[in-house]
């Protein structure tokens, strides 16, 4: 019997058929690019040796079931891709010098042949690293060109928060990206005003003798800046694709419930509302964002900042937006803290997040830290908790469902060939634009399973005669997964081969 299906929607489409949903997941590793941390391991290196870098690097993580990459592509004011706003990064090549291909643009390619999605990373104030007045900035560089917009902070230079043409160039150079490759999502870290350093202030005083609004604090002034920059970066990416996620990965505590019963039971000694200057409560109730990564880095019961009394606030204080938890991979069995040396303590992490709902995820620092397999931590994740793979949550904003996609199933060679309408490519997120579902029903019952592709087709192999297979497809979109299905045509064995007959009326 041919089975037919009449949903227009996702979920009822394969609840009718009886197949097993894909897991919704963000799995996400990031992959710091400044001082070589995780990629390139260092500069200069030739062009097909940065690229097997990356491969091998994507392939680890595809194997321990991951499936975004958070890339740092704009480290210090400078650029993983050709730029026309700021130079090469000293990370990638040396000044004067650029790369023989684009590196943004195959790193893309190449995500996405694997399935997995990549999220742009950029750092919006750091304008040169471990900056020495004996090295000359490159004549490309916001340095040479604007050095009025700069200040300098410890061994870093910065981008001025409250100037209004620093913060145009930020916005100006994100948007440059977004425009000109197919991003997953644009991120942000914890880095806004830096990290204070005792006994020395941050040098922006005539700045705000010069900008501050009657009345307005020092501090109340700090944070505005970054809430502009926040709020006009999310508005001017909504306008050009509304699809794309815009992410912050904060600090993991906003503020210490001493310095306001708001916050949480913590005692940090440096927080994101206070020394940070970046609210990110407010981002959230606002709806700035489209999800959060709270950076929870110390271990389940830390004296100060125990990671479930961390996770247990960010789930009050989401507003409705999706958790990413960031998890320090980097920690494994490389801390004093005996904690560390456990191979359960990042599990036991992960765990506790599942018991959130709004916790739709994980990210972990950095990609470096799987390398060696600190306490067989690859195959925990291979085997264990990310042994079946899922693809991320949807993305906001969603839409209407439309109908259902016509699949078709025809016989091929010794297997079945199931297609269907690829529609408008331009519109898929092409990290995995579809997942098939397949239902075999055996004599032992039915058996359910997921497979996830890149193309419009697939073949099913060593099928059964005896046996009924239904289909149902999710083409995923940039907003949301739109249902599809199928069923197979009756079939019998002639000389050995599977042929397809009329369908019984």
């Amino acid at each position: 019997m041919v089975l037919k299906f009449c949903s227009i929607g996702l979920w009822l489409a394969i609840a009718h058929a009886g197949l097993a949903q894909a897991p919704r997941e963000f799995r996400g590793v990031w992959v710091a690019t400044v001082a070589n941390i995780d990629w390139p391991s260092q500069p200069n290196l030739p062009d097909p040796l940065q690229q097997q870098e990356f491969r091998a690097l994507l392939d680890l993580h595809q194997k321990n079931g991951l499936n975004a990459i958070v890339l740092q592509i704009r480290p210090a004011a400078d650029a993983f891709y050709p730029s026309s706003l700021e130079p090469w990064s000293e990370w990638l090549v040396s000044a004067g010098h650029a790369p023989g291909y684009d590196p943004l643009a195959f790193c893309l390619r190449e995500a996405h042949a694997r399935g997995m999605e990549l999220h742009a990373w950029f750092n919006p104030y750091r304008a040169r690293f471990n900056a020495t007045d004996s090295v000359a900035p490159h004549p490309q560089s916001i340095e040479a060109r604007h050095p009025e917009w700069l200040v300098a902070y410890g061994k870093n230079k910065y981008l001025n928060p409250g100037l209004p043409e620093a913060r145009a160039h930020t916005v100006a150079v994100v948007l440059d990206v977004v425009k000109r490759y197919p991003l997953d999502g644009v991120h942000f870290d914890d880095y806004f005003y830096p990290y204070k350093i005792e006994g020395q202030a941050f040098p922006d005083s005539l700045t705000y003798l010069h900008h501050r609004q009657p009345g307005q604090s020092l501090d109340d002034w700090r944070r505005e800046n970054i809430n502009g920059l926040i709020h006009q970066l999310h508005d001017s990416l909504k306008r050009i694709k509304p699809h794309l996620s815009f992410g912050i990965s904060p600090f993991g505590v906003w503020r210490n419930q001493d310095k306001d019963p708001e916050g949480s039971a913590t005692r940090a000694g440096q927080t994101c509302y206070d020394d940070l200057y970046a609210d990110v409560r407010l981002w959230l109730r606002e709806g700035w964002i489209d999800y959060v990564a709270p950076q929870l880095y110390l271990p389940i019961g830390h004296e100060r900042m125990d990671f479930a009394t961390m996770v247990d606030w960010w789930c009050r204080n989401h507003y409705g937006k999706p958790i990413y938890i960031g998890q320090a991979a980097y920690r494994i069995d490389g801390e004093t803290d005996i904690r560390w040396k456990n191979p359960s303590q990042l599990f036991e992490q992960y765990r506790l997040c599942r018991t959130c709902p709004a916790i739709q995820g994980n990210i972990y620092f950095s990609s470096k830290s799987f390398r060696q397999n600190p306490l067989g931590v690859n195959d925990s994740l291979r085997h264990g908790i990310y042994r079946h793979r899922a693809v991320p949550p949807p993305r906001s904003p969603s839409r209407p469902l439309t109908s259902p996609l016509a699949v078709t199933v025809s016989v091929h060679k010794r297997g079945l060939s199931v297609q269907w309408p690829a529609g408008d490519r331009d519109s898929l997120n092409r990290a995995v634009p579809y997942v098939l579902h397949i239902r075999q029903t055996t004599q032992r019952g039915p058996v359910a399973r997921a497979v996830f592709l890149t193309e419009p087709s697939f073949v099913l192999r060593h099928v059964k005669t005896r046996h009924a297979y239904a289909f149902a497809v999710e083409a995923i979109d940039r907003y949301l997964r739109i249902a599809a299905t199928g069923a197979t045509p009756a079939m019998k064995r002639k000389r050995g081969r599977v042929i397809a007959v009329p369908p019984t009326r």
